[in-house]
């Protein structure tokens, strides 16, 4: 890419960016309340998102028992966790570094 396409891209991007992040406030002003259907999707989408992102990461993952236990141990960590503390970003932290540790040291 020459200097000149580089720039287009980071511009068209940054562009995006933004029009993506104030769409919602100039569309729904704080006047007029948020419409059932967008208040839907804030419920639903969420976990949609995240079942998607759990089949996506473990779709390659061997079916036979031992080269799937790291997953399945991080997996429960994080159920466990995320049941008892609830605190997403504590529970996602705690399996990936389990699973980290699982994957380097013990399996």
């Amino acid at each position: 890419m020459t200097l000149t396409q580089q720039i287009i891209t980071i511009a068209v991007v940054a562009a995006a960016t933004q029009l993506t992040r104030f769409l919602p406030f100039i569309l729904i002003p704080a006047a007029k309340p948020v419409p059932a259907y967008l208040r839907y999707l804030g419920r639903v989408l969420p976990p949609a998102v995240f079942g998607m992102l759990i089949v996506y990461c473990l779709k390659g993952v061997p079916t036979s028992a031992s080269p799937g236990l790291p997953e399945l141990i991080a997996i429960g960590v994080v159920v466990v966790l995320h049941l008892t503390l609830k605190r997403t970003l504590v529970s996602i932290a705690a399996g990936t570094v389990l699973y980290m540790l699982l994957v380097q040291l013990v399996f």
